[in-house]
């Protein structure tokens, strides 16, 4: 089935093109072959005629194509998930989320990965209800939907580690590897060993000391405006800038899932000319990968849109085309350092971090100068000694911001992820003391990954905006609505005329209160 709304002449020319600005959002099938492809694949360009164009992976594979074992789907910019459009579409786009995302089920066991039955039963509607409207936006049911994300992370698995077929197939959230191989067979003709086999003879890949995987983004791209606020951020032990020809950065992590809990450390670098991040994560992470390279891809952005956000921003922000939001790996780590940096500096809320980081961090060997800490757990942080927490200068109300935000994520009370529940996380967040509408919004916009946050409250962007007071702001950003979050950080890279300082430096907005 092909999506009614693409436009084939104009995907045509994006193919012939190599566009990257088009990449993940559509795909093309080659009817001689039996193949499909990202439109920047770098094989011959096949004849018009012999073209489908698809807007998902899913509806090339349920339509009978195999993929490209030389671009690799699986590594494209995911398509947006996001919509302010009619209750359907938002319901629809709500379910993709929710597959999209490994984190959105973190109890679940090796190899339980959610159904459709699940994932209705998440939204509060019927399974038959959510099929109808999801089949409906994306031409394919959740089954096939799901299956083809199931597929294409068992493919880059089998790609890009050496793990054996049944870590490959359980990681992948298929239940036996029996399920595996049969559904491999029935999409690709050919079972899992073979086509690891094939995928090292096209790509020249043997075994390697670390994984090595490549995400393709969409043009434009500051990434050096990226890989900066990172690095000016970085807490001592947990993350480092890498300097160099091609800037990169580098951190460890802790993933918790499915009971178990897998501790490593990433290296990420930006190869511009091929639109692609370069990711190195250590063996240690390869039974959690697909979880990493998601919390990778939110990190850095990598899968915003960027002609659907400057469509809407770019005559406010003409020279912010290339911002992104930047994420984060770790929910929790991030609503921390928010608490933390409230009403201090950059550079100070750093000095508290890294304090934090020594004292209740847990030590991990890397080959990583400078990378010697995980950043502290739930757990710890719930169970410090406010005593000690007071001799790194930490504040008294901030303890017990810190203490109550770990206590609710120990417990499983709260989920900070891209597929958490916006409004509801936002109610959770503010009913927490010392948490007001800046933190919440400000962890909305880089760990729950909504493109649509706005912390009004924030004086720098006030300042950057030109107008007094949080109402002032709210109203000014009504026109950039659905993207308010890229309206922050263009706001914030865009200082008035008369500013004497970095707005990124000055105080923010949000009290501390008890």
């Amino acid at each position: 089935m092909t999506t009614p709304e693409l436009e084939s002449d104009a995907c045509y020319l994006a193919l012939k093109a190599h566009d990257a600005r088009f990449d993940g959002s559509f795909f093309t099938a080659v009817t001689t072959t039996g193949i499909y492809c990202r439109p920047v694949c770098k094989v011959k360009t096949p004849r018009r005629e012999n073209c489908r164009f698809f807007r998902h992976a899913a509806q090339a594979e349920a339509a009978g194509f195999r993929p490209c074992l030389r671009c690799r789907p699986e590594l494209a910019p995911r398509a947006a998930s996001w919509s302010t459009q009619d209750a359907s579409r938002i319901l629809a786009l709500q379910a993709a989320r929710l597959i999209d995302e490994p984190d959105a089920w973190p109890d679940a066991a090796e190899g339980d990965a959610p159904g459709a039955a699940r994932i209705a039963q998440r939204l509060g509607v019927s399974d038959r209800h959510l099929r109808r409207i999801f089949e409906a936006q994306f031409g394919v049911s959740p089954l096939q939907y799901l299956q083809t994300r199931r597929l294409l992370a068992a493919k880059q698995l089998i790609a890009d580690t050496q793990l054996p077929m049944t870590q490959v197939a359980l990681a992948s959230g298929f239940a036996s590897v029996r399920r595996f191989n049969a559904a491999f067979i029935e999409h690709y003709g050919l079972n899992p060993s073979a086509m690891r086999r094939a995928g090292e003879h096209e790509n020249g890949a043997g075994r390697r000391q670390a994984i090595e995987v490549r995400i393709g983004y969409r043009p434009p791209y500051d990434h050096a405006a990226m890989i900066d606020f990172f690095g000016r951020r970085a807490l001592r032990g947990v993350e480092t800038p890498l300097p160099g020809a091609r800037p990169g950065y580098a951190r460890t992590l802790r993933v918790t899932h499915g009971g178990a809990t897998h501790t490593g450390w990433l290296r990420v670098e930006i190869d511009v000319d091929r639109q692609q991040a370069l990711l190195q994560v250590s063996e240690s992470l390869a039974g959690v990968l697909p979880i990493v390279i998601s919390r990778v891809r939110g990190m850095l952005d990598l899968d915003a849109e960027p002609m659907a956000i400057n469509a809407t921003l770019h005559a406010s922000f003409p020279l912010g085309d290339g911002v992104r939001v930047p994420g984060t790996v770790d929910g929790f780590e991030l609503a921390v350092r928010a608490v933390l940096g409230q009403q201090i500096t950059v550079a100070a809320a750093r000095t508290l971090g890294s304090r934090l980081v020594e004292a209740l961090g847990e030590p991990i060997e890397t080959p990583i100068e400078g990378l010697t800490r995980l950043f502290p757990s739930p757990a710890a942080l719930a169970d410090a000694d406010p005593d000690l927490l007071g001799r790194m200068g930490i504040v008294r109300q901030r303890q017990g911001a810190l203490q109550a935000l770990a206590r609710e994520t120990r417990d499983g009370r709260l989920r900070l992820h891209a597929g958490a529940d916006v409004p509801l996380t936002l109610l959770a967040l503010q009913a927490l003391p010392g948490i007001g509408d800046w933190t919440a919004q400000y962890i909305a916009m880089r760990a729950l990954r909504w493109p649509d946050a706005f912390p009004s409250g924030d004086i720098a962007l006030q300042k950057a905006l030109g107008v007094g007071g949080a109402k002032a702001a709210a109203q000014a950003s009504q026109a950039w609505q659905p993207w308010r979050s890229y309206a922050v950080l263009r706001a914030w890279h865009t200082p008035p005329a008369a500013a004497t300082s970095n707005p990124q430096d000055a105080p923010l907005a949000d009290a501390v209160t008890t």
